[in-house]
């Protein structure tokens, strides 16, 4: 069965699987009982083809107008628009001087001239009532108000479908339908016949057993649809930092309102459209909305922000002009029908098993009714009856019908492709309380295959609370994590280095310094940053004094690829200058003088150099992060278009960052280990610093690589398959190293890799990746957007956490296909042999629907739901070919099904002279006997796991239900 799963429905991927592939395995599956149930949780591919149409049409269109509204600039900077706009009187009564359509019309359009007429962004800023330095008021009726005229920042939703459209779509199941129709002649025979309520009996049995295998069934999927609308909901919390009162705060983008002054950097999502007011070196990727891959260059002459656009390099801060619908994103949504997410690879091969059994069923099921009808036909021939047909006649006719049908309906396991939703749906819900939130359900059981996790370092193996414990400044080495060890280092500082290091400190940052709503005194920005700028106010420096005392020309953000970033500015006297910061054996490369103890600029001679390398050598060592400062005078002239210069800086000083590992990483590992899961960390930080971390966290192995990301990548593809296997730690490696390395394990070495990333940069590697892995905290948008599970606290340990329930998953399916086949084996086997050898079948049709309630409710409740557990992690992981069903579950099925059609089959023959039954209701008698226990047999097994999973959760052991 395996090799035809491969075969037929083994082309899907856990992700970006072809639309072929998806398609391939649909006409594979052919008829089944009920589409809309079956196909609910699978990608509608119709929808999503018209969908992708409709989008490639729509971004075509923006694509033109922008186009030409570029092309139209030209003309337009030296004219003198007059507006012939009228302020509504609404928008002007409530104190605006615009209304959101012509704001909305401003930047959908890019129209430069209407923007001009209006009096350019600060015309604009005047109009909504906001200042870029302070934002809007957070007085409560002026945000209503605010509100009322501009609209909020909410997408219209889908509404959520009620619980009749469940019923209603388990009504469409085709052999319901017609055990429907049959229950209908079986009450207008059997009442013609038999009188009320005698002859009505059969027939309210199916009609009620269809109603209550209905509402079951209804319920169940509703619940699981309530289960994914709350993972949505998580999935789309987005804060972005916004200053309102003149206090910069975090809100949710569907807090967002016009006139807000949104700060954007690298990796950010545009939360709504928008107007550029100040920034540097900003570039947009547009391809979400206009379909081109070229980033576009956002600044005072092409002001314009889209919303659901990628800041793709630079900073900046935006006025909110539309919010909602009338943004970009918001027009382009609503024309589009998503056509759902893609099917993952359990969900198509168990329909593969589904549709296997269905078949075997259906020639069961004909050949059944065959056999019973021939017997009848056989039994009135022998009483030469053949000519004489009663009500009775017909209605055994129609019962053995029912009972081909039921055969169908309890043959095909409709619930176990509906199970591993059901498992991956629990599985993402508890998940979410652990601290990870699923993006992509595929994602839930390929983490339970993973072989290979590549990890970072900062904030995920460390706790990412970073602080600067040492310094060497003029060539001094100091401890600074004391307050007092900072006035000590001060003190010692000649005047000039002091302004040259606080220069340094407070304008090359991508943080900032203010003063909170509680009058108290609050950094902001990344950890490396508040470490950076904490050292500079113990030092006695004036954050904002000194960004006054400076005008900043341009900002290089940090780059991950370059390992450094930097800004030119311009000093009061009108000189120009240049600081840069990064990884400090990059950085001092860079330099060729260094500040003395007497705060001169010296020319670097080899034993300064070797000492200084030396000083970053024995820093890594303590496990620190190590960043160089330096310095450059600017020739006069220097614009923003010019580039930063990266050789000739004057070094100023050596910091070292300490971050602990976090408390439980190193048992986190150890149990990866014990679970066959090699753990790597990919690190852009010095080697020496990543092997102590490695070390300390258990990674860095007796035998194991370390390797820096220059040398990895030189190597040739010979080289890299031998030296892959070994490798445990790569040091200041680039994304594009990380991509490498990853593409090869998952192709050349068959591996099942999860990865980390937080950076834009990431983004290839966690796209390539089986699954990718995002964190919630230090992520970017775009790193999210890439990932297919966000660790929202950022822990190394949640991340095994999620490989445990992604073992949960694989093995819960596993038990509720056994469960559920054997049930399918035994009831098949049961009623044909029977049929054959006997003439009549022992279980009924509506004993059979009852049977089909039970494996498909408390079967799936008990065994699709159950929680993981230590011991999953004491086992060798899947890998990518693993098989499914294996022997040893096969040998499982057939044991049980044998010994329970065995049972019954006793009871069949045997029944009548073990219990003595006699008169005319024997065979009643019996029949109700083999049912009940057959029925017993599926609940003793249900709450077996039940109790199973009860006592595990209450006392904290565990035994496997497979048995």
């Amino acid at each position: 069965m395996e090799s035809y799963l491969n075969e037929n429905f083994g082309g899907v991927k856990p992700k970006h699987s072809s639309d072929e592939a998806l398609g391939r395995w649909r006409k594979v599956v052919g008829v089944v009982k009920n589409p809309k149930r079956r196909f609910r949780f699978t990608a509608n591919l119709g929808k999503r083809s018209e969908a992708a149409a409709m989008k490639r049409t729509n971004q075509e269109k923006l694509r033109v107008a922008v186009l030409v509204s570029k092309a139209a600039l030209q003309f337009i900077h030296g004219l003198a628009p007059q507006s012939e706009y009228t302020v509504p009187a609404a928008v002007k009564a409530a104190g605006y001087g615009i209304c959101a359509e012509e704001l909305s019309s401003v930047v959908e359009s890019h129209d430069i001239k209407k923007l001009k007429a209006h009096g350019g962004t600060e015309g604009l800023l005047s109009k909504v009532s906001t200042s870029e330095s302070d934002g809007v008021s957070t007085s409560k009726d002026k945000l209503a108000s605010r509100q009322e005229i501009f609209g909020i920042n909410k997408f219209a939703e889908t509404e959520a479908r009620s619980f009749w459209v469940f019923v209603w779509e388990a009504l469409h199941d085709m052999t319901l339908m017609i055990l429907a129709a049959c229950a209908f002649f079986s009450l207008v025979v059997g009442i013609a016949t038999e009188g009320w309520p005698k002859g009505a009996h059969d027939g309210l049995g199916i009609v009620a057993s269809i109603l209550l295998v209905v509402f079951v069934t209804a319920t169940s999927d509703y619940r699981q649809s309530l289960q994914f609308k709350d993972l949505d909901k998580e999935k789309k919390k987005i804060t972005v930092q916004v200053i309102r009162s003149g206090y910069r705060q975090k809100l949710s983008i569907y807090e967002l309102l016009v006139g807000d002054i949104v700060h954007l950097s690298i990796g950010d999502q545009v939360p709504a459209d928008g107007l550029f007011v100040s920034g540097f070196s900003l570039l947009i990727n547009e391809s979400s909305l206009t379909g081109e891959s070229e980033p576009v260059a956002v600044n005072a002459e092409n002001p314009f922000l889209l919303s659901g656009t990628k800041v793709q390099d630079g900073s900046c801060k935006m006025l909110v002009t539309t919010v909602g619908m009338r943004t970009q994103w918001g027009k382009l949504m609503a024309t589009l029908s998503e056509g759902g997410d893609d099917e993952t690879p359990l969900q198509v091969k168990l329909n593969g098993v589904a549709t296997i059994i269905g078949k075997i069923g259906l020639v069961f099921a004909v050949v059944t009714f065959a056999v019973l009808t021939e017997s009848l036909f056989r039994r009135k021939i022998m009483d030469g009856s053949y000519l004489s047909w009663s009500g009775d006649d017909a209605l055994e006719l129609l019962e053995f019908f029912a009972i081909a049908v039921t055969i169908v309906v309890v043959a095909v396991p409709e619930g176990l492709p509906l199970a591993v939703t059901l498992s991956l749906a629990f599985a993402m819900k508890k998940m979410m309380n652990d601290k990870a939130l699923v993006r992509h359900l595929a994602a839930c059981e390929t983490m339970g295959s993973a072989t290979s996790i590549c990890s970072d370092k900062t904030g995920t193996l460390t706790t990412n609370h970073m602080t600067v414990v040492k310094a060497c400044i003029c060539g001094k080495i100091k401890e600074v994590e004391k307050s007092s060890d900072a006035k000590s280092l001060f003190s010692e500082l000649p005047d000039s280095v002091m302004t040259m290091l606080s220069q340094s400190i407070f304008n090359n940052t991508g943080g900032d310094v203010v003063i909170n709503q509680d009058g108290k005194r609050e950094i902001l920005g990344t950890p490396t940053e508040a470490a950076i700028l904490e050292l500079g106010l113990s030092l006695g420096g004036d954050f904002q004094a000194v960004r006054k005392a400076t005008t900043l020309i341009k900002v290089e953000p940090f780059n991950s690829a370059k390992k450094r970033m930097g800004v030119v500015i311009q000093l009061p006297g009108g000189a120009f200058r240049a600081h840069c910061k990064g990884a400090s054996e990059i950085i001092l490369a860079s330099c060729s003088k260094y500040l003395n103890d007497q705060g001169n600029a010296v020319p670097l001679d080899s034993a300064t150099v070797a000492h200084l390398n030396a000083t970053i050598e024995s820093f890594a060592n303590e496990a620190l992060r190590t960043l160089c400062l330096a310095y450059i005078e600017v020739a006069d002239g220097f614009s923003a278009n010019d580039a930063i210069p990266e050789e000739g800086y004057t070094c100023i000083g050596i910091v070292g960052i300490k971050d602990p590992v976090r408390p439980g990483v190193k048992e986190s590992v150890a149990i990866c280990r014990s679970a066959g899961i090699t753990v790597r960390m990919v690190t852009g930080d010095n080697i020496n610093t990543a092997k102590a971390i490695a070390r300390e966290c258990g990674i860095l192995t007796e035998g194991g690589l370390a390797i820096e990301g220059p040398d990895f990548r030189t190597k040739s593809a010979e080289e890299m398959y031998k030296l892959i296997p070994k490798i445990q730690v790569m040091a200041r490696s680039s994304p594009l190293d990380k991509h490498t390395l990853v593409k090869n394990l998952r192709t050349t070495h068959e591996e099942v890799v999860a990865v980390t990333g937080d950076g834009t940069n990431d983004a290839p590697a966690l796209h390539e990746a089986d699954i990718g892995l995002a964190m919630g905290i230090a992520g970017t948008e775009v790193a999210k957007e890439s990932a297919d599970v966000i660790i929202l606290d950022d822990n190394f340990s949640t991340i095994v956490t999620v490989a445990k329930w992604g073992r949960s998953v694989y093995i819960n399916i596993q038990k509720f296909v056994q469960f559920q086949l054997t049930v399918n084996v035994v009831a098949l086997v049961v009623n044909f042999s029977s049929a054959c050898m006997t003439g009549s079948a022992p279980l009924t049709a509506v004993q059979l629907l009852w049977v089909n309630m039970i494996m498909d409710t408390l079967g799936a409740l008990a065994l699709a739901t159950e929680p993981p557990n230590d011991e999953l992690m004491k086992r060798t992981p899947v890998g990518r070919k693993g098989n499914f069903i294996s022997n040893i579950m096969w040998r499982n099925i057939m044991g049980q099904a044998i010994y329970q059609f065995f049972v019954i089959w006793y009871l069949q023959t045997e029944g009548k002279t073990l219990f003595e039954l006699k008169g005319d209701n024997s065979d009643l008698v019996l029949n109700t006997l083999i049912f009940n226990c057959f029925v017993f047999c599926q609940v003793i097994r249900s709450f077996y796991c039940i109790l199973l999973i009860s006592a595990k959760s209450l006392l904290g052991f565990h035994c496997s239900p497979l048995q």
